[in-house]
This record gives C-alpha cells, sequence and structure tokens, in this order.
C-alpha cells in the first residue's frame, strides 16, 4: 500500500449519553462518513468509553468503575466488529478496560486499546505505563502490558502505542528497529502540558523512525463542567521530516481543543505517503538523514563531576 486514509475522531467527553445503543449508533454515524470519503481507518481516542459513564448506575461504587467499563465494553466490541465487517473499515476504538489477573486478590484491568477490523480480526495492545492516577487505583487497579504488539494490516506494519507510552525514548529505540510503516497513538490528556508532551513526542518520533505517527485526543471528560475542565484534545498526523515527504514534518492538523470549546472534531487525513516513508526508512530513496539507524553504544561518556561524587 502506498497510500492510506484515516479519520481521527478527537471526541469530545462531556456530552451526556442515555445508553450505550445510542453512542453506538453515534460512532456508526462516524464509520458510515469515513467510509463515504474512502477512509480505511477510522480512530477513537484512549478512554473514549469513559463517556459512558453518563449512563453507569448511579449508585456504583467508585472502585467498581473499571469492572463496570469492562463490561459494558465486551457488549460494544461486538457490536463494533459488525459495524467493521458492514463498512468495510478498520476501527480503533480508543482504549478500554481489559481483565487481567487479580493483584492480592482484587479484581484488576489493563488499559488496552482494540484495532477491528473488517475481516474480523480483534488486535490490542496494553498501555505499558502508568499515569500517577492509574497507578493509585483510581476506579480500580490498572496494571500495565508487557508486550509489543506489532499488528499486519492492509499490507503495512503498525504498531499502537497509548498516550504516555509516546514519551519514554527506550520504548522508542526498540520500536526503532521494527520496520513499523504506522505508528498510532490514541491519548486523553488532562491538561495542556500533557497534549503537548504527548504530540511533542509523536512529532519527534515521526522524525526519528522515519514512519507516520497519528496521534489524537479526547476533549473534556464525561460528566464535567466545560467551562473549568482542563482536559485538552485535538489531532495531528506526522511525517518524517524530509524533502522527500514534508518539509516541516506535518501532513495534518487540528489545533488544541479545550473542554471549554465542546468541539467533536474529525480529522480528516487522506492519502497519507506510507509508502515513501519505507522506501526512505529502507535506504531505497535517498534521504537527507537516518536517525534511528544510529547506534550510540560505541560512545564513552566522560564526565568529571560524577567521577568526584562516586569519590
Amino acid at each position: 500500500m502506498e497510500h492510506v486514509s484515516i479519520d481521527l475522531w478527537a471526541a469530545n467527553l462531556e456530552p451526556v449519553v442515555p445508553d450505550l445503543p445510542t453512542w453506538l449508533a453515534g460512532l456508526e454515524a462516524r464509520v458510515a462518513q469515513t467510509r463515504a470519503r474512502g477512509g480505511h481507518m477510522l480512530v477513537l481516542p484512549e478512554f473514549a468509553c469513559a463517556q459512558w459513564l453518563s449512563f453507569a448506575p448511579a449508585d456504583m461504587p467508585a472502585d467498581q468503575t473499571m469492572g463496570w467499563l469492562f463490561e459494558t465494553g465486551q457488549i460494544a466490541l461486538d457490536a463494533i466488529a459488525l459495524m467493521a465487517a458492514k463498512h468495510q473499515v478498520s476501527i480503533l476504538a480508543g482504549t478500554i478496560p481489559f481483565k487481567a489477573e487479580p493483584v492480592d486478590g482484587v479484581p484488576a484491568y489493563f488499559n488496552r486499546a482494540w484495532l477491528l477490523t473488517p475481516d474480523g480480526a480483534r488486535h490490542s495492545q496494553d498501555k505499558l505505563s502508568l499515569t500517577p492516577l492509574e497507578a493509585q487505583g483510581v476506579g480500580g487497579i490498572t496494571v500495565p502490558g508487557e508486550t509489543i504488539n506489532v499488528i499486519q494490516w492492509n499490507g503495512l506494519r503498525i504498531a499502537m502505542i497509548i498516550c504516555l507510552d509516546s514519551e519514554f525514548t527506550d520504548l522508542w529505540s526498540r520500536l526503532g528497529k521494527l520496520d513499523l510503516d504506522l505508528v498510532i497513538v490514541p491519548a486523553k490528556t488532562d491538561m495542556i502540558t500533557g497534549y503537548n508532551r504527548v504530540f511533542a513526542c509523536a512529532r519527534a518520533r515521526a522524525i526519528e523512525l522515519q514512519t507516520v505517527v497519528c496521534v489524537l485526543g479526547a476533549v473534556g471528560a464525561p460528566l464535567g463542567v466545560p467551562s473549568t475542565d482542563t482536559g485538552v484534545g485535538g489531532a495531528s498526523v506526522f511525517l518524517p521530516c524530509d524533502v522527500a515527504v514534508s518539509l516541516d514534518g506535518i501532513y495534518a492538523t487540528i489545533a488544541p481543543q479545550t473542554a471549554a470549546m465542546m468541539t467533536d472534531h474529525v480529522l480528516v487525513a487522506a492519502d497519507i505517503p506510507v509508502g515513501v516513508c519505507r522506501r526512505l526508512r529502507n535506504g531505497h530513496a535517498e534521504a537527507e538523514i537516518c536517525p534511528a539507524s544510529w547506534d550510540a553504544g560505541h560512545l564513552t561518556v566522560i564526565d568529571p563531576g560524577a567521577a568526584a561524587q562516586v569519590a
């Protein structure tokens, strides 16, 4: 595949949804639009499922939130799989809690991203590093994943990296050896600082890995007050910054969206040039630089200050 077209939905989590069928109907309308535009994939942000909390039982204890989202997610994923087959569009359904092995007898969950394809396949990726709120067990115990899953999709090698995971160079040094055509980063950032970290890192990774990186985040928070919520969302598609591909490395983008703006935008990224990026990455086209192929293992660190501290 030389080009791929992807819709990135920076979903607004603020509006109340009365039930799961209504939420699914809204999603299917988006999927149908992606199909009508000739898109291959619709991507939802991390914890897009949090909007389901607007119809959760009113008396549900806070520590059962993850379990309820998991159970609701099992129903939703079946319906989303049918949508993918019906419309012939792959759907990255954001992340949904998924049951893990109990921790000290207490139920635990992965923060798991799902990619459902028209052929019925379900690909997953667990978040590898946890935010402080996740680590503190807000809503239930969350545990980190331990695998990087490379997915074969439409002739491309892709990976899903979730929000905070975009910020860790050691992870991306591993990804740089996997010849990935596309990396998708579903995110949910609670402040503009988090948005800037995730999106800036995603842009740098596209340059470093000489590949396409798509990143998007949700707007606002469920059951929140838009005027005071600090959650910021948006969407961007980044490319290698190379004269053969892109002068600034930005293929498509929408500006950061605050909760107060009450936006619910889809970034339409048509004909993303994955083929030329692959040729640059693999030496079949002339590249200005090949940053991911450089290895610093031969270097010696000379730091007199560190030696003095040890002494």
